[in-house]
């Protein structure tokens, strides 16, 4: 009989886009349990042969009831799968779910993909966030984390497991986001947003940045791809409509439009460590992204794309111009650049082996 693996998750097509790998190597030697809280990939996910588990999660609300109710759900799917040992993404199921596994003495896995604001902000709620945090992964076989930073801040609130990991992300599928030759010098210029449409992805620096490029130079276009997380649907409307941005809902297929752009932006506040910068990188595009954890590991300064301040509109906008100035043939060289920085950096079978040593070790 084969041993059960249960991964506890707040986003099916999170797990199947990203860590589709791992789950087809587990799937080879044991029985694969995932714990989900929508159905978008379920269907592929049944079809390789994963077990699936709905489990409702409030991902961004605090209300305690919702999350004792979470706790509750967790508990009885531990109770009822008997699982040899659970791997959780997320603050949710890493803390509630890790809490189940620590009581009941199943060995867990955690893995770390970003802090978000949390833990910039301070307050009350960090504070209760960082006593469950210990508690929750106090017994961890093993903590994965995307960068070093988050390991770091881990380490000064005493939030330690038995086991640290650094993985690159979860790496970049260097098949799937395959090279692409450089746009031509004939076509249009084109700068791609890919991510959520909220304050906290930069998208008000963005806007900013694009309406000066736009009045400064006509010809460059700015494509926003994702949906609304925050109330932005009316200024971005508003911007559509004078032809300033153009907007796309999210898109299960993005290589193609990492294809046509000439450049990938990403002025986020907070990553893990952003998979849009290790697929358009991968892809052969340059980057222009915040320098902060989470980003920077993933394009050289200057060599594969261009570094900027968080949070500050000014520096967004410099660094854009400093990217157009360049000529064609500059930009080219740097998306060859970012490519071969992935092939030699992010292969994300590196980072299924590390993840299927530390299960296996468990499960042996």
């Amino acid at each position: 009989m084969k041993k059960k693996v249960l991964i506890l998750a707040n986003s099916a097509s999170g797990l199947y886009d990203f860590r589709n790998e791992l789950l087809l190597r587990l799937l080879e030697n044991y029985e694969v349990h995932i714990s989900l809280p929508d159905g978008d990939k379920v269907p592929q996910l049944e079809a390789e042969g994963c077990i699936l588990h709905h489990t409702p999660i409030d991902r961004r609300g605090i209300n305690p009831l919702k999350d004792f109710a979470l706790l509750r759900q967790y508990w009885n799917l531990l109770k009822a799968i008997k699982p040899s040992v659970v791997l959780t993404y997320t603050i949710k199921p890493n803390i509630y779910g890790n809490l189940c596994s620590r009581c009941m003495k199943i060995p867990y896995i955690a893995n770390i993909t970003g802090l978000g604001s949390t833990f910039e902000n301070g307050g009350i709620l960090l504070k209760v966030i960082v006593f469950l945090y210990r508690m929750a992964l106090k017994n961890a076989a093993c903590i994965f984390f995307q960068n070093e930073q988050n390991k770091k801040i881990f380490e000064e609130y005493g939030i330690r497991g038995q086991k640290a990991r650094l993985v690159s992300g979860s790496g970049v599928n260097l098949d799937r986001h395959n090279f692409e030759e450089y746009p031509t010098i004939d076509e249009k210029i084109c700068l791609t947003y890919v991510g959520r449409i909220m304050k906290e992805k930069g998208i008000e620096e963005l806007l900013y940045t694009a309406k000066r490029i736009k009045e400064e130079n006509p010809s460059v276009t700015f494509r926003l791809i994702g949906n609304y997380e925050d109330d932005y649907k009316a200024v971005i409307e508003e911007y559509v409509k004078a032809n300033i941005i153009h907007i796309t809902s999210y898109q299960k297929d993005i290589h193609p439009f990492y294809k046509e752009a000439s450049a990938i932006l990403m002025p986020s506040y907070h990553e893990g460590m952003s998979n849009v910068i290790l697929e358009a990188s991968a892809t052969g595009r340059p980057v222009l992204a915040s320098d902060i954890p989470g980003c920077r590991e993933g394009f050289d300064d200057g060599v594969t794309g261009f570094g900027f301040e968080a949070r500050n509109q000014e520096a967004l906008y410099e660094a854009v111009v400093k990217f157009l100035q360049l000529s064609h043939e500059e930009r080219a060289k740097m998306g060859m650049n970012a490519r071969s920085k992935m092939e030699q950096e992010f292969d994300r079978q590196k980072v299924v082996n590390a993840y299927m040593e530390e299960i296996e070790a468990i499960c042996k």
